[in-house]
């Protein structure tokens, strides 16, 4: 886990960070993979998975989506409860219809 932007590790896991998140009563957890963030490469899944899949609170991914099969994968692959995405918007890429379509097209259940 990283804080101050990412500039400086604190040397906790974030997996057990989370948990106690989760402990002290938080209501989600927003997973960030600074890494990840703003690269276009998709979600870190494997972090989103374990999270997902260890916790109780709903896990919503953030950081790396360059295009909506990195969404579906969020879902599917990382099993999120929720996803977050803003560089495929900002830069008019994708229009937030034509995911939201995609993802319905592979049964995610959104609003249309």
């Amino acid at each position: 886990m990283v804080i101050y932007g990412g500039r400086k590790s604190t040397g906790i896991d974030a997996v057990q960070w989370a948990r106690r998140a989760e402990e002290l009563g938080s209501g989600e957890i927003l997973l960030t993979s600074m890494d990840r963030d703003g690269t276009c490469a998709g979600y870190d899944l494997p972090i989103t998975r374990k999270l997902s899949e260890e916790l109780d609170v709903p896990i919503i991914a953030s950081g790396g989506v360059g295009n909506p099969q990195h969404i579906y994968e969020g879902f599917s692959e990382g099993k999120a409860d929720a996803a977050l995405a803003a560089s495929i918007f900002h830069f008019s890429e994708y229009s937030i219809r034509e995911v939201k379509k995609y993802l319905k097209e592979r049964e995610i259940p959104v609003r249309l």
